[in-house]
């Protein structure tokens, strides 16, 4: 069964018929938001969505709305014939840009209501078809130049189950990519400083969950560098570039790389907890002045963006940009 809203078509061969993943009725408000922006001349609709997210001062509004969310890989080098594959797509606030780069997007994600926002929202685009399912029950019949985990990863457990769900989720994901594909993941570090100095870990709104690895929590789970590093090599990636977002990958500003990483004074606030009360337990910004000098920034970030390869060469264009910084507080013609 297919729907068609716009130019963008939704696909539901695959959809159970239960939107289990939620962040509950405000999922309503964000639908009735882009319904109504899908009517408004495309330079305008910036505007708009930022004055609703003013209005509704909610966090699920701005993390789903926000044009900030799209940073994380605007400025990627993404080939314009390419295909892409996006997992867990959501409400939509990557797949945008997406589109734009990219010859084709295919996305899947488990809520009908999610991938209807997504719909309306990026209603212009002629290159893009939603799958609503589970990413474990959908089947393909076909591979892509690049597939996308952005804020997934960590819910392996829910998604596909099993003894091992995170490397199950990166080898199901592996096995959708074209010879020379590249696999992009966005995700928490667990070990990342804001932790230590007070901000509650993301998923669980406990402080220090991650840290002291999860104790009697079973729905999530984020990484260091180092074990990320070791999952993608243990599937069969050959190669990886590690990109650090700042503050973190949910409402990046700024984009290092281990080719330019962060010094003294490079990073100036203290990074925000968004939905919940944040304490600051030390000097954040003191403590980065000191990692940074250190040479410790890619162990204490407090995200990874990972760009894995299945070729050591790199057959798909790697980017060639070292460093991305965006100012979100500029007029939209600029």
């Amino acid at each position: 069964m297919e729907e068609k809203i716009g130019s963008v078509k939704l696909n539901y061969d695959f959809y159970s018929g239960d939107d289990s993943y939620s962040d509950g009725d405000v999922e309503n408000t964000i639908l009735d938001i882009v319904k109504e922006s899908a009517g408004i001349p495309k330079e305008e609709r910036t505007a708009f969505l930022e004055k609703k997210i003013e209005e509704k001062n909610d966090w699920a509004v701005l993390y789903h709305l926000s044009e900030i969310r799209k940073n994380i890989l605007e400025w990627y080098d993404i080939r314009d014939d390419a295909t892409v594959l996006e997992i867990g797509a959501g409400c939509g606030a990557v797949t945008g840009v997406l589109c734009e780069k990219a010859k084709e997007v295919t996305c899947i994600d488990l809520s009908k209501r999610r991938s209807m926002i997504n719909a309306y929202r990026n209603t212009d685009y002629d290159n893009l078809t939603i799958y609503v399912g589970n990413f474990k029950d959908i089947k393909l019949d076909r591979k892509f130049d690049y597939v996308t985990l952005i804020g997934v990863l960590e819910y392996s457990i829910y998604y596909v189950g099993g003894d091992n769900p995170f490397m199950d989720m990166i080898s199901r994901a592996k096995d959708y990519l074209a010879p020379g594909g590249k696999l992009i993941i966005a995700i928490e570090n667990k070990y990342g400083l804001k932790y230590w100095a007070g901000a509650a870990e993301d998923h669980t709104g406990k402080r220090f969950d991650g840290i002291t690895g999860y104790d009697g929590v079973d729905i999530v789970r984020t990484f260091s560098r180092e074990t990320l590093e070791k999952m993608l090599m243990d599937s069969g990636f050959e190669k990886t570039s590690f990109y650090y977002p700042v503050p973190d990958y949910k409402m990046p500003l700024e984009v290092y790389s281990d080719k330019r990483l962060p010094k003294k004074g490079s990073i100036k606030s203290v990074s925000a907890n968004y939905d919940r009360e944040r304490f600051l337990y030390f000097d954040e910004v003191k403590a980065f002045d000191s990692i940074c000098e250190d040479g410790l920034f890619p162990t204490f970030a407090n995200s990874f963006l990972v760009v894995a390869d299945t070729d050591k060469k790199g057959s798909i264009l790697d980017s060639e940009v070292l460093y991305a910084k965006y100012n979100s507080l500029r007029d939209f013609k600029y």
